[in-house]
């Protein structure tokens, strides 16, 4: 049964810890703020359990499997990783072999593609009642697995050629509003993504309340697609 205050953040081996916490801290708090609007967990694809970052090995424990047809709201990380130089390219395929600490960035979002986190998320991007957000390389999971083309998204900046390539039009901005699709870009930009989101679904006094409480100013313009083409610029 779909829980409209239900809120889900997404954990996969190699996740990077802030594009978690930063979003699961200002959604936490929006819930205490608002007496119970909103309510958040950690979950995986694979139901409870213990899930190494690609930070320093640092763990967090998803307490629940990812369940589109329960949340309102499925948000996407991305990984840490290697980004390595230009040019440098790993020395195994994306998605092949077992996780392991400081692997290339692509390698980590690549191997998701190897679990049942595409199929679940194909279905909360299928359900209307459903809103997908995504931080940083959360994005390019979500476009690798095909479900991102002709949407408009954010990724971290040295992700958005990629982005682009899988035919996403990549926008340059720190939070992309593409109706039941909403994406920040590099990896603080999971605050700003959290309390845009609180400021969609609860309403701008429970945001501001929460951006108080965490000494953090949003930044930048939400981008949408309304209003005229800028010319000239």
């Amino acid at each position: 049964m779909k829980d409209p205050h239900a809120r889900q953040i997404v954990l996969f081996d190699g996740f990077d810890p802030l594009d978690v916490i930063a979003p699961y801290e200002v959604l936490y708090a929006g819930g205490t703020a608002s007496g119970g609007a909103v309510s958040v967990e950690l979950v995986s694809a694979e139901g409870p359990r213990e899930v190494v970052s690609g930070t320093g090995g640092l763990v967090l424990r998803a307490t629940a499997a990812l369940d589109p047809a329960r949340a309102g709201l499925v948000v996407v990380p991305g990984a840490s990783g290697r980004v390595g130089e230009p040019g440098e390219v790993p020395d195994h395929d994306a998605g092949a072999g077992e996780w392991q600490q400081d692997e290339f960035v692509p390698v980590l979002l690549g191997r998701t593609l190897t679990t049942e986190l595409p199929v679940l998320l194909r279905a909360a991007m299928a359900d209307p009642e459903v809103t997908v957000g995504a931080v940083c390389g959360g994005s390019l999971v979500l476009a690798m697995a095909g479900l991102l083309e002709g949407r408009h998204a954010t990724t971290h900046h040295l992700g958005l050629d990629m982005l682009d390539a899988t035919g996403v039009h990549a926008v340059n901005a720190r939070v992309v509003d593409d109706g039941d699709l909403v994406t920040g870009a590099g990896v603080t930009s999971g605050l700003d993504l959290g309390l845009y989101l609180l400021e969609r679904e609860v309403g701008p006094r429970i945001a501001h309340a929460v951006e108080e409480l965490f000494a953090h100013e949003r930044r930048g313009t939400v981008w949408r697609n309304h209003g005229p083409t800028p010319a000239g610029l």
